[in-house]
Order: structure tokens, then sequence, then C-alpha cells
């Protein structure tokens, strides 16, 4: 693997020793010729105008681009320099940037290195086993539906489900938790996981570049090597802050300021340092996150989730495992076993969790009726309806059987309220215009889920709202557990918009945070989207804006402190550049400093921001 500084510029490296070079030159007097009897040498002024060359055609760039930025500033005062043959001044200017860049590209060969990490996870050869036969092939060869075979100390190359075998998995790679993960058959294995003990055999769903480790591949690269698609605080203080040191430029000018003066306040004032410090601070955070299995698709999205004052929550498979199980069965009269096989038969129609969990609580005691399903109709957040044979069959909510127009037996009616009021879920099934019976279910809270909602209270969040599907009881029950005062119960999934809609404003970010399968359009929504547990789901890495590889909502808590702390850093960056700008402007209207001590004056100070984002690497020693 390369290291880091194997991506710097070579031709910012011997820029840099060039200038420095030029500099000795000039400090010794080693060069004798004169230029017009300006007091510098042909040496400086050729080497001044070459690193003022790729600043001028950055300036350039950023102007097509309708974009403000450090360099436009720098090259005013690079021509300006020039022009008032102030040569040493342009050469400590260019000093100044060039260390800067290098200072960057090996910033951003960090991140190139961790992906470079991740790229050395993808094997060069693959197991298959085909018509009987192993055999080893390129990974482009695999395709969906090979059994693919990974033993003891081989990391699995593709999505897919175990058919064969057991196995400890490291699953690390993906969700930074270092505790193995035991796997068998009918399990889900993911690309770049390590197999610690055992061996497997697995059933290709996904290859190439749809696995789930391509897709972090190109994650990380977005969120590392990319700008984001909005600004952070860093960029809209550049741009502020140029504009305003344009004018001041100007109005000195027309004050009547000598343009030696005026050039002197241009380069104590040139922000480069905090267009490279906030930066780094940012980075190096978004890489720490994603090595411990959560990424942040961009510096803005950490710098928001800090600002978050209001939380939506999804509740199934967010606050709750997500895994229904049926606590009991209650039918009317004596016809349990028909109801209950009407129930298998159209639980067998819905890949629904209520349907799945139905389906799993009668597989072994109850068989499926013999009659044809004509029709199937399911209504998300409601129900399914099917017509068996010559019966209308419904299974879903009590509201959604009303809905319906099939009628309940009071007896029965009081058993449904009697559950909905301890806080159960309540599935009816029906036939032929009547309610027969119920399922009783219970969706299981995740563990230390109060403590971790109180921990987010502590950390800004002001309002945590709970969205559920559930009735108001169920919904009432789980938030007074958890110490959630807010919540909205009987949500179909786009009726979750119009809240998150209610409380999006420019005084505070809200967020939101799903398990991915239902929650796309919400997540898109917030101004803070996050998934959890999306290993392995498309549809959760397209829609947020930080996915959380593991199913653990105390994640969040600690990416929001990871947020402050590296808020707090680029906070004290722009306070150390304030202090050092004053007390070289200071120096300037006093005299002391001119263009040439004005630009060295810039060049020391400029280390004293990045000095202190260094810090930001403390996150790789200790947690925040």
């Amino acid at each position: 693997m390369k290291r880091a500084f194997d991506y710097v510029s070579k031709f910012d490296v011997g820029l840099v020793i060039l200038l420095l070079g030029a500099i000795f030159i000039s400090v010794l007097n080693l060069d004798p010729q004169s230029l017009a009897g300006k007091g510098g040498n042909y040496f400086l002024l050729l080497t001044a105008i070459l690193g003022t060359l790729p600043v001028l055609y950055s300036a350039f760039k950023s102007l097509q681009t309708r974009r403000i930025s450090v360099d436009l500033l720098a090259s005013v005062a690079l021509i300006f320099s020039l022009l008032a043959h102030e040569w040493l001044s342009a050469v400590f200017i260019n000093l100044m940037l060039a260390s800067a860049r290098i200072f960057m590209s090996y910033n951003e060969a960090r991140a190139r290195k961790n992906i470079d990490g991740l790229l050395k996870l993808k094997p060069t050869k693959i197991k298959v086993e085909r018509g009987g036969t192993v055999k080893e092939v390129s990974p482009s060869e695999v395709m969906i539906g090979d059994f693919v075979l990974v033993d003891l100390g081989e990391r699995v190359p593709v999505d897919g489900e175990v058919v064969s075998g057991e196995a400890d998995v490291n699953e690390s790679s993906l969700t930074g938790e270092s505790l193995p993960v035991a796997k068998k058959k009918g399990d889900k294995a993911w690309s770049s996981t390590l197999v610690e003990s055992g061996h497997l055999t697995i059933r290709a769903e996904k290859v190439g570049t749809e696995t789930t480790l391509e897709k972090i591949i190109k994650l990380v690269e977005g969120a590392q090597l990319e700008k984001p698609d909005i600004h952070t605080t860093a960029e809209k203080f550049a741009s502020i802050y140029l504009i305003v040191v344009f004018a001041g430029a100007i109005i000195l000018l027309f004050l009547g300021y000598n343009l030696k003066m005026i050039l002197a306040i241009m380069l104590v004032v040139c922000a480069d340092d905090v267009a490279v410090a906030v930066p780094l601070a940012f980075l190096t955070a978004v890489s720490y996150c994603a090595k411990n299995g959560a990424i942040i698709k961009g510096a803005s999205y950490l710098e928001a989730l800090g600002q978050v004052k209001v939380m939506f929550v999804d509740k199934t498979g967010t606050l709750t495992k997500g895994r229904l199980k049926v606590e009991k069965f209650e039918c009317a009269g004596n016809s349990c076993a028909d109801l209950a096989s009407l129930a298998k038969t159209i639980t067998e129609q819905s890949d629904h969790p209520i349907s799945k969990a139905i389906l799993e609580y009668l597989d072994g005691k109850h068989q499926a009726v013999d009659e044809e399903v004509k029709t199937t109709r399911e209504i998300p957040g409601k129900g399914v309806t099917a017509e068996i044979g010559k019966q209308k069959v419904l299974l879903g909510r009590p509201s959604f059987a009303e809905e319906f127009g099939f009628a309940v037996a009071p007896d029965l009616h009081k058993k449904i309220l009697t559950e909905e009021e301890q806080g159960f879920n309540v599935t009816v099934i029906g036939a032929e215009g009547r309610i027969q019976g119920f399922f009783v279910l219970s969706d299981e809270v995740k563990p230390q889920l109060a403590k971790n909602i109180a921990e987010l209270k502590m950390l800004g969040v002001e309002k945590i709202i709970m969205l559920t599907g559930d009735n108001e009881r169920v919904a009432k029950r789980l938030a007074d557990k958890l110490g959630v005062t807010h919540f909205y119960p009987n949500l179909l999934p786009e009726q979750k918009l119009a809240y998150i809609k209610k409380e999006l404003n420019s005084k505070y970010k809200v967020a939101m945070v799903g398990d991915g399968v239902n929650d796309a359009a919400a997540l898109s929504l917030a101004d803070v989207g996050i998934s959890m547990g999306s290993i392995g789901m498309d549809v959760a890495i397209e829609s947020s804006d930080i996915v959380l590889m593991k199913d653990d909502f105390s994640q969040i808590a600690r990416l929001i402190r990871v947020s402050k702390y590296t808020m707090k850093i680029a906070n004290q960056d722009f306070l150390i550049w304030g202090i050092s700008n004053v007390v070289g402007l200071a120096l300037v209207f006093a005299g002391v400093l001119v263009p040439t001590s004005a630009a060295l004056y810039n060049f020391l100070t400029d280390f004293l921001p990045l000095g202190n984002s260094v810090r930001i690497f403390s996150l790789y020693v200790k947690k925040k």
C-alpha cells in the first residue's frame, strides 16, 4: 500500500524547496544582480512568478464556478506584490500557499489510504462450486446464484445467504464491532467480513459493484474526497470574509493609504490557515466515524448533527427489535382450526413483518387450506385481503376491518380492547364480513434505550418524537417506558412526512432515525437522515445522510459528541485566527510590519490553528 506522502504533489514539494532557496539567497544577498535598483534579484522574481501560476489558475477556476476562494484573495495579493516589486513578499505568500496545498494533499491522502484499506479486503480469487466441482475464479466471473465457499481465515467475497456450514464471522470491517457473529444456514453474510472459525457455503445474491463493501467504498470516497452539497461553517465564513476583505482594501485605497500598507493588511488577514485547519478537523472526524461503522456522507452532515434540536424516531426496527412475536391467538366459537388455516393461507401471500410473525406462530401447528387463492390485495399500514375459494378473508388492524364493514361480536370486541389497553398489537382475522378472531403480538424493546434517550436530551436534543403505526395505547405504553414525551400513533408511511415538514425551519436542525426500510422518504426529507442497522440495505444507504452499519441506538449519542467536539475545535481555530489577525493588523498600523514581514508573519501564524486542529486525532486514542 502506498504511504500518504506518496500521493502529495511532487510539484508543490519541489516548489517549496525552490521558494525556501530563493528566500535563503535573498536574505544572504548571494545574488548580486539587481532589478532596476529595486532591491530584488532575478532568481527571487522568477521563483515568485513560478509559484504564482498555480494560484492564478485556481483563482480562475473558482471564478468560472462563481465561487469565492482563498486563492482568489491570494492572487490579488500576489499581483499587488509583483506590481509593487515586493518579490520577497510574493515568495512568502507562495511558500504559505504551497505548504497549505501539501498539507491538504497529505490530509486527502489519509482518506485515500482508508479507501486503499477497504480495497485490500477484496479477494483476488474466489472459490465457486459449479456442477459439483470447486474451482477458483476471478471476482468478475462470479454470478448471482453461484455457491461461494469461504474457509477459515478467508473474507466473504459476496453478499448472500448461507446455505450450509457454520462459522464465527468478524464483521468489524463494516460495523466496527469486533465481536464475531455466529452464522448458520439461512443467515445473511456480507462482503469483506472475515471467517474466524468454521466454514460457509454462500449463495451469491450481490456481486461486483453491488456488494455492501463496494457501496461503502463509494460512500467513503464521496464523504472524504468530495465537496459536500451544502456549505460547512468554514465555507460560508470564507465567502463572506473574502468579500469584506476586498471591500476593505478598496475603501483604504480611496482613503489615501499607500499601496504597501494595503498589501501588508491583505497579507496579514489572508484566511488560508482556517481554510485548511477547519476542513482538516472535519475530514479526520468523518474518517474516524467510518472506521467505527458510521458512514457520514459529508462534513456538512456531521456539523448539522451537533445542531439537532428535534429528532424523529421510527418505532419498529429502531426503538424495538422489529421482530414481532405472537403471544396468543383468540377466536370466536369452535372454528379456531379453520380460522388458523385461513390465517396461514393469507399470511403466505404477504411479506409484512406481522404476517411473517403469524406464519411463524402457525407453522407446524396448522395447514393452509386447499382452496385456490384468487386475488390478494395488501394496503400498507392497514392489512391484507384475499379471496380464498369462495370466501373473502381479511387480516389487519381492527380499524381496517371496520373500513371493510366487518362486524365483530361484543365479547370479542371487549377482548380486543383489553389487549390494546395493555399496549399490545392486535391483528384481527375475519371472513365473510365478520371478525372471527385475533392475534396478540408484541415487539421487544432494545436494551438501554431509556438511558440512550436521556443521554440525547443531555446533549441538547430538546424533542424526541416517536412515529409509529401502532394505536395510541401501544405507543403511549412504549413512550412512557422510554421517557419519550412526544409521539404520533396510527401513522401510515406517507403521514410521517407531514409531521417532519412542520418541524423543519432555519433555527435548528431536524433529524430522522429509522431502519431504512419504510422510512426512505422521511430520511431524505429531514436535515439529517440516520438509518440504523443498514448493513446490506441498499435503500437505507441511498436515502440516508448517516448510515449506521450496526443496529446500535447508542451510536447516535456518540456521533453527536464527535460533532460537538469537532465544532469546538473549529471554533477555537477561528478564535486563534482572529487573535493573530488583530495582533498583526496592530503591527501593520504601527509601522512594524511591511509587506515582506507581513507575509512572514502570516506564514508563521498559519501553524497555530493547524496545530489546534491536529488535536482531533485524539479521537483515535479516546472516545468522545
